[in-house]
């Protein structure tokens, strides 16, 4: 018994693939990234359900997002990058951007999974993504599979940069100003890479002693680190250390 919805899908496919900015070589791993089990159960006919896409798709966003934030975070603990990839790598984020794309209305579901809205479900969706990215992954390679994660993500990326900024730079004057020292200085030392990548180096100076480097891939970043790498070593009980 063939697919019922075998060749019919091409048009609303071409729509999502315009969303992603992805235009597949195979087209069936699409196919298979939107088809729940609710819909494989009804239809056993229409080949295998997104959910070994989905267990994929986890590993593959996990290395981009791990990878970004090693570029983004040069000089943060492992812990805190474990932190901070769980604040973006989780079912409302990812819901929030699968409904970005309208992914809800492509999938593939069954009868009782559409009564009970599955289209909306949060984890449905996100679940949905992760298969989505995986059939990229296969489609065109991990380089295709970690921009758009990049897209997907990079301004949540540069939120928590900000915020993490104005944390680390005032719980560091705060310390100065407990202390009745000179507030914090930051300098850049050097900027470097192409003009739409640029890194930038800046030093931390508490009274006029330079105590801690950050890089980062804009000024408030890199003086985020340096900030931060300075309250890490407080909070050890340790004077700041001055970079080698």
């Amino acid at each position: 018994m063939p697919c019922p919805r075998q060749g019919r899908r091409a048009p609303q496919l071409a729509v999502l693939q315009a969303h992603l900015g992805v235009t597949f070589r195979n087209p069936g791993l699409l196919e298979q990234a939107l088809r729940h089990s609710s819909y494989v159960h009804e239809n056993p006919e229409c080949g295998p359900s997104n959910e070994q896409l989905e267990f994929l798709g986890d590993a593959v966003l996990s290395l981009a997002v791990s990878h970004r934030l090693l570029q983004a975070f040069p000089c943060s603990p492992e812990g805190e990058l474990s932190r901070r990839r769980a604040a973006l790598v989780n079912a409302r984020t990812l819901a929030a951007v699968a409904r970005s794309l309208d992914l809800g209305e492509h999938l593939l579901l069954g009868k009782g999974e559409e009564r009970q809205g599955g289209r909306r479900k949060p984890s449905l969706l996100a679940d949905a993504l992760e298969a989505v990215l995986a059939a990229v992954y296969l489609d065109q390679g991990l380089e295709a599979a970690a921009r758009l994660v990049e897209t997907w993500l990079s301004p949540l990326l540069a939120a928590q940069e900000e915020l993490d900024f104005q944390d680390a730079k005032t719980l560091l004057q705060e310390w100065a100003q407990a202390r009745r020292q000179a507030p914090p200085e930051y300098v850049v030392l050097e900027e470097s890479g192409p003009s739409h990548a640029r890194v930038f180096r800046v030093a931390l100076r508490l009274g006029g002693q330079t105590v801690a480097e950050g890089r980062g891939r804009s000024k408030k970043a890199a003086e985020q680190e340096a900030a931060r790498r300075a309250l890490a070593a407080l909070e050890q009980g340790e004077e700041p250390p001055a970079p080698e």
